[in-house]
Order: structure tokens, then sequence, then C-alpha cells
């Protein structure tokens, strides 16, 4: 595990922190010539390409469950020309999209451990939410990992062969971010490494961002787009998707991807997305965080941790919220975005991260919103399993209502930065669960 120095005690005794956002990472190499282009309704495919060409822009994506297309445009020209085709309806920026990776001050993300565990371990995030049984593992269900792919090699994981990469042919990660997350997800009960919240899910990879943790909204949309086409002819079917990503907007900057959540929904899948590594901006402020549909999860602590500051009367508890996390009114739920939070004797915070399978083999620890996110998408599954039937709508709604403790926890974080949004809404508690805190 790797010392995070992120916040620092003041001559008072309240806490401090200089924080760095898991956006703060390379940009995705895109350039401000390239857009999203939104067509009328109803127009081919075909006439999207024509009127892209005709233009004198390049067509990078060409979407199919919206009519729509990401291009790239060399001069203010092609701009103009295609602002004026009839079948355009608006054109706004591709705008960049990153993993919710929680980064030191030092700009390094938090990872830590090596090889795998001797034997299988459950991780504290999994003993949190409720470790699954036989009759609640997810099994039955599709999860599909929005991210930068899945290590297809990882014994503990197991993926569909079916998927779907925006940057060429193969759905490998590059970065280990999207494999540590599927791990939390659905690492296998096979007595090696560690347990997901569902761990007879399928899993499918879906590589949206590159080996450096960027993207944008075009490789987000096209990503998005394979889920809507395919999730009923995969078996089995696609009914979950994680993204632990994001990106500062607003819910009407994009008016394509705001329809595609609208057609997700309808289409009778979940989406969980992490709130954000920001704490001070609000959940409205993230997208794909802040659209109604989506299942928003903030970052919690799951267990208590050690206290050698002379200036903090107690250790920081379970339960609370992390000193990185973005929360506000529109959070769903809370839930284990690292393990526990140690204040050393310099009263600087050491964030412990959750552990899961490592790109390579065996296993990490990293911390962020990014964490959280994927075990809500387990327990959406497993909501999944107990009845197929249910709604987007009603698993959130369920998601929410079984919450452990609502109304206590979320805690109060001690660092300075942190300000209650004025809601509790508890944590994630996965149906038929052993451990039930």
């Amino acid at each position: 595990m790797t010392n995070t120095r992120p916040v620092l005690l003041s001559c008072v005794s309240a806490l401090a922190f200089v924080l760095l956002t898991g956006t703060e990472s390379r940009l995705y190499a895109q350039g401000s010539e390239e857009y999203i282009v939104q067509f009328q309704n109803g127009t081919p495919p075909a006439a999207r390409r024509a009127a892209v060409a005709n233009a004198g822009a390049a067509m990078r994506f060409v979407y199919t469950g919206v009519s729509a297309a990401a291009v790239r445009v060399a001069n203010e020209q092609a701009l103009v020309a295609l602002q004026r085709n009839p079948a355009v309806r608006s054109i706004v920026p591709n705008r960049p999209v990153f993993a919710y990776q929680h980064v030191d001050i030092n700009g390094n993300p938090n990872k830590g451990g090596g090889g795998g565990p001797q034997g299988q371990v459950i991780p504290a995030g999994v003993v949190r939410v409720g470790v699954p049984t036989a009759a609640s593992n997810g099994s039955g269900i599709g999860v599909a990992i929005l991210d930068t792919g899945i290590d297809l090699g990882h014994p503990d994981l197991v993926v569909a062969a079916s998927g779907f990469s925006a940057f060429g042919a193969s759905c490998q990660d590059g970065h280990g971010h999207g494999t540590h997350v599927a791990g939390t997800v659905a690492a296998r009960d096979n007595g090696a490494d560690v347990l997901g919240v569902a761990p007879a899910a399928q899993l499918y990879c879906v590589k949206v961002l590159d080996n450096s943790g960027s993207g944008s909204d075009a490789t987000l949309i096209a990503g998005l787009d394979w889920v809507l086409n395919n999730h009923n002819s995969v078996v089995p079917a696609i009914k979950v998707i994680n993204m632990s990503l994001g990106r500062a907007g607003t819910v009407n900057d994009n008016t394509v991807m705001r329809d595609l959540f609208v057609r997700l929904d309808a289409a009778g899948i979940s989406v969980v997305a992490a709130a954000g590594n920001d704490p001070l901006a609000d959940v409205s402020e993230q997208i794909p965080a802040a659209y109604p549909e989506v299942i928003a999860v903030a970052s919690t602590t799951a267990r208590i941790g050690s206290n050698q500051c002379r200036f903090l009367s107690s250790a920081i508890a379970a339960d609370t919220a992390s000193h990185f996390t973005t929360d506000g009114i529109g959070v769903t739920v809370s839930a284990p975005g690292e393990e526990q939070e140690d204040v050393n004797r310099g009263c600087f915070i050491q964030s412990i991260g959750i552990l899961s399978t490592r790109l390579g083999g065996g296993t990490t620890r990293m911390s962020g919103t990014s964490m959280a996110s994927p075990h809500v998408a387990g327990v959406a599954a497993r909501y999944y399993q107990q009845d197929p039937a249910l709604t987007p709508s009603e698993v959130k709604f369920w998601i929410a209502e079984n919450a452990s403790r609502p109304g206590v926890a979320p805690l109060d974080s001690p660092t300075s930065n942190y300000t209650f949004d004025g809601v509790r809404e508890g944590i994630a508690r996965g149906p038929l669960a052993i451990i039930d805190p």
C-alpha cells in the first residue's frame, strides 16, 4: 500500500488538506477539433456519414442507438458546414473523461500490495456491504464494466467473449483500473485472491478509457451505445453498467449522452457511477453521476483506522465519508471506497485502499469513488438475481431503501474541507447478505 498524504493537521484542532482529484491525469489526446454531432431523429447512419464527409470532416464514431456521431474537424469551414446542415440538431465539444481513482498530493495513485494473498481474502468492502451467499451472488446477471478494460488473463476474473473497445480490437486492460473495479464486482469464489460482491455475475468488458485512464464523451458514448445495442443478445443479458469515471459538467451539456441514459433506463439497464473525487464539488456537477437515472455512489471507509495525531481525539471510524469524496443531495448511497484512513504522528491521513484484482495477476489496493461504485454495481446484480423483472428505478429505490445506517452514515469526515450535505443516505447493503452490520 502507498502512504498517501492528502490531509494535514493545521495549528488548530481542525484538519485541513491539499488534494488532487482523480481527474488530475493526462488529458485525452484529442485536441479541440473533436465534436459530438446530434442529427435529427431517424437520420440513417449512411446519411450521417455523407453529411460529415461533405462538410470536409472525419468520422470517428457513428452511433446506432442514438442519431449522432463523433467527428474530427480540421478547420472552421468544416464546422460551419456541419452547423448549416439541416439534418444537424446540435454540435457540442467532445469533452475529456477520466477514471475516478484517488491520487496523493504528489499525483501518485493509491496502490499497494504485490502478488495475491495466500488463499482467498474477503475484502473489507465486501464484508461491509454483505458477503454473498449461494442465493445472493449475482448468478445469471451480466455486468458491463465501462473502464480501461479488464485483464482477460486474470484467473480470478471470468470475462465474456463479447465485448467492446473504443481503442482497437482488444479489450485487454493496459492500466489496471478496470481490472481492479471488475474484481470488486465479480472476483470469483475460487479459493484464490479475493471475493467480489457478486462473484457469480458475468463480466462484460467495455473499454472506454485508454491505458492512461483517459477517454472522452465520444468513447464513453460508443461504449454505452454498444451495451444498448447488445444487452439482450448476449447470455446472460447485461442488466448493470458500472462507470467508475466521469468529468465535470451538467446534465444538459451533451444531449446525445443524456438521451442514451434515458434509453438505457427504458431498456431495463441499471447504471451505477462514481460520484467523483473532488470534495469541493457537488454530485450535480459531475457527469454521469448527476443524471437522474444513475445510481450515484459516494465513498466511505470500511473499517476504523489508526490514530497517532495528538490533535485528533479519536481514530477515523468505519462508515466515515472519505476525505476525497464528492457528495451532495443527488448521491443515492455510499459504499466503501477505501478500507480505512490512518492518521500518523504528523497528522497526515494515509488512505488504505480497497483490496481487489491486479493487472498481471494477484491483488492490489486502490482508493477512490471508483472503488465505491463497483460495490454497488455488485449489489444491483444481486437485486436483479432476486427478481429479474425489476426496473432500474425499482433497483435504485431498493438500494436506497435498504441501505445500512440511514440517517446516521456517512459520518462526518474530520477534514476541514468536508461539508455535510444534509443527507446521510446510508451504506449500500446487498440482499440476503451473511454479514449485516
